[in-house]
């Protein structure tokens, strides 16, 4: 006798129990990766700017450099990929240009990286630093050892004004997008 004909509670343990789980599962990351972006906050202490939709960018790949509970990287740092922080990125063990990215690449940067990178780096103009869009880098970069006349001594041309930069005007994320969570090495 098959076994989806033994009884109706061996289907459901077998096999409607376990879908139930993945759906449960995949349900939490859908609301985890949509949360508005407007509850997130730029080092201004404003609502954070979209960064980057080509490419598609964020811990959750919906274009803001967002850090939720799952982002360990703290991928806060809006910042313009340069062959030099490429090498560097790759030479720490985080090849980005495995997944496609090139210098010019606007990207959500790992903290701890970027501040690597500015450690590293022999001068302000020092290209394996970044520049770095303000409006568009999470707040939680300044809780994670980088200091807001740092962001600021990096920060890409128009930044430090006020003006925003060259971002991508685009329309705020809508809540209902899904996302999808990052899938980077470091």
């Amino acid at each position: 006798m098959p076994l989806f004909e033994r009884n109706s509670l061996t289907t459901f343990i077998v096999f409607i129990l376990p879908l139930l789980g993945l759906a449960i599962v995949a349900l939490y990351h859908e609301l985890m990766a949509t949360k508005p972006s407007n509850q997130h906050l730029n080092v201004f202490k404003k609502p954070l700017a979209l960064f980057s939709q080509q490419p598609m960018t964020g811990f959750y790949r919906d274009g803001y450099c967002r850090v939720g509970p799952e982002d360990r990287g703290n991928h806060a740092v809006a910042g313009v990929l340069t062959k030099e922080f490429l090498d560097f990125s790759a030479s720490r063990g985080n090849n980005l240009r495995s997944i496609g990215l090139e210098p010019g690449c606007k990207w959500c940067l790992c903290t701890a990286r970027w501040k690597e990178a500015m450690e590293a780096a022999k001068g302000k103009d020092d290209p394996v630093v970044p520049k770095v869009y303000l409006h568009a880098t999470d707040e939680s970069a300044l809780q994670n050892g980088i200091t807001m006349d740092a962001l600021k001594k990096y920060a890409a041309e128009g930044e430090v004004q006020g003006g925003g930069g060259r971002l991508e005007k685009k329309e705020p994320l809508d809540p209902a997008t899904p996302g999808g969570i990052a899938r980077e090495t470091h």
